[in-house]
């Protein structure tokens, strides 16, 4: 099989904040419509399966794909699989600061369509070695405000979340792309979800995903 290949990375510079309600929710999108910049990219509906680390090397080979050296060499990634309306795409996010690849707030990104059903991927990478992470669902509705991508997300277990995300070419420049992140989530009201939370809420989902995945069900832990 072969797929159009990415040959170079991007860098994703992420900030996320839990909005909880869908009142919050809608506030936000009122206070993001009154910028001239805003764009509404739509609705969509995604299944992420995320996957403990197996031999990425051996499914680079069986899917065919160029991964990028910094992402292959990386101590810290994370493997996932993801169908987006339809579209199946196979992903990896490597950490470029101390934050975890995860969840982290500045990470190397590789994305790739795939030309397989989510099942049949999820397969080539369970027959390399990898396992199960979690599997996660959501709704998601995207935005553009401010040179930023924004998406509000309804997520099985974590309920309403807003993304923030400037992506970047040169991974120098994190820092000064977080500060205007965060100075957009400050006018626009909102507050940033701090990573040690975020690490609670992710260990808490990872150990018991089957009881949310594809569901309405939230939790909420400080």
């Amino acid at each position: 099989m072969k797929y159009g290949r990415k040959s170079m990375p991007s860098f994703e510079i992420e900030i996320k904040s839990l909005l909880g309600s869908k009142e919050n929710a809608d506030k936000l999108l009122d206070n993001l419509k009154k910028d001239p910049s805003f764009q509404a990219h739509g609705t969509h509906k995604q299944l992420n399966h995320y996957f403990i680390p197996g031999d990425l090397n051996t499914l680079a080979q069986k899917l065919n794909l160029t991964i990028p050296d910094n992402i292959l060499n990386s101590k810290n990634f994370s493997v996932r699989t993801a169908d987006r309306d339809g579209k199946v795409l196979f992903v990896i996010k490597a950490t470029v600061d101390d934050t975890t690849s995860a969840n982290g707030t500045a990470r190397a990104e590789f994305e790739q369509v795939v030309d397989m059903s989510l099942d049949q991927l999820d397969k080539t990478l369970l027959d390399s070695g990898f396992k199960y992470q979690a599997k996660w669902s959501r709704e998601r509705q995207d935005f553009k405000y401010k040179d930023m991508s924004v998406s509000i997300d309804k997520n099985a277990g974590y309920g309403y979340l807003v993304e923030f995300e400037k992506v970047i070419e040169d991974p120098s420049k994190a820092d000064e792309t977080k500060t205007f992140i965060r100075d957009s989530m400050q006018v626009l009201g909102v507050e940033e979800l701090k990573q040690d939370r975020l690490e609670r809420m992710f260990a808490h989902y990872n150990q018991n995903w089957q009881d949310y995945y594809g569901t309405e069900k939230v939790f909420n832990i400080e």
